[in-house]
């Protein structure tokens, strides 16, 4: 199965509750922190809602 290399860009301080709590589920901890989750639907789901946070790169 693929798996998603996800990356923080942009600092979840000052952002939504919610928000804050899907960067640090993923496991990601500060700016420039990568992190490798699968790629399912709950993952996508969860990237969605924090796009504009990270960078997505897809790893065979």
């Amino acid at each position: 199965m693929a798996q998603l290399k996800v990356t923080l860009i942009h600092s979840a301080a000052h952002r939504l509750p919610k928000q804050r709590k899907i960067v640090e589920a993923l496991g990601l901890n500060r700016v420039n922190s990568t992190v490798l989750q699968p790629d399912n639907e709950a993952t996508r789901g969860a990237l969605f809602q924090i796009a504009h946070l990270i960078k997505v790169e897809e790893v065979k």
